[in-house]
């Protein structure tokens, strides 16, 4: 089938679909990535301040979970990109929050998906692997290909500080969409270029070679986030 995908000849690989839809029960609608310490300082306030933060969370922090994520679908070795994931995550509620992300991704998948290299998964990591990690090794069980891995999590990237918006700020959930679709293109660019890094990885096996890119703005206000009394969202 002309355009379809590798292994199915579906037009998408339905399974990319299952991943990336905000009900599947990963946690993933508990969590603004940002946006709700961005909302009350102001930053966000409006559909045009909400994609610029969503571009560049996509740019900087979705491009390196893109890419880990690619690379754990590639095959590479889960301690070493757990390790990295931890040395491109600075803020520690960040960190805790992947891991329990990852945590919960893993129960989901072991259902949805069984297969041995997630059973493997649970075992060396009890207290949970980073989230893009277990993500890739879902994404391998469950049929997709490293960039199907990457555009998962890159459009997640950008999905649930949408999604967050319309509760936050009561926004018009069309024109919320409307920012997704503007987005679309490079949500794809990123997983092309998350996607060549873990290329990368898998040639040489040096997980040095995926991206750094962070967003110091987002692991300050993480930790401030952390500590507020009364929050809607848990990151």
């Amino acid at each position: 089938m002309r355009g379809g995908d590798a292994v199915t000849g579906y037009p998408v690989h339905p399974a990319l679909l299952v991943l990336a839809d905000g009900r599947f029960p990963a946690g993933g609608h508990a969590h603004s990535g940002g946006l709700e310490a961005a909302v009350r300082s102001g930053r966000v306030s409006d559909t045009a301040s909400l994609e610029e933060f969503c571009s560049g969370r996509l740019h900087t922090v979705g491009l390196t979970a893109a890419a880990l994520a690619a690379a754990a679908a590639s095959g590479a070795d889960p301690l070493a990109l757990d390790e990295a994931a931890d040395a491109r995550t600075p803020a520690p509620a960040l960190r805790a929050a992947s891991r329990r992300l990852g945590r919960q991704l893993l129960r989901a998948a072991r259902v949805a998906w069984p297969d041995p290299a997630l059973d493997d998964l649970a075992a060396r990591f009890p207290r949970g692997a980073h989230q893009p990690l277990v993500l890739g090794v879902t994404a391998a069980a469950a049929g997709l290909a490293p960039a199907q891995a990457a555009t998962a999590v890159a459009y997640e990237t950008v999905s649930g500080p949408v999604t967050a918006c319309v509760r936050l700020l009561g926004l018009d959930p069309f024109q919320a969409t409307a920012v997704l679709a503007r987005l679309a293109d490079a949500v794809g660019a990123v997983a092309c270029d998350a996607t060549r890094a873990a290329d990368a990885v898998a040639a040489t096996g040096d997980v040095d070679l995926l991206p750094t890119g962070g967003a110091p703005l987002l692991d300050v206000t993480a930790e401030e986030h952390a500590r507020w009394p009364v929050r809607l969202f848990a990151t």
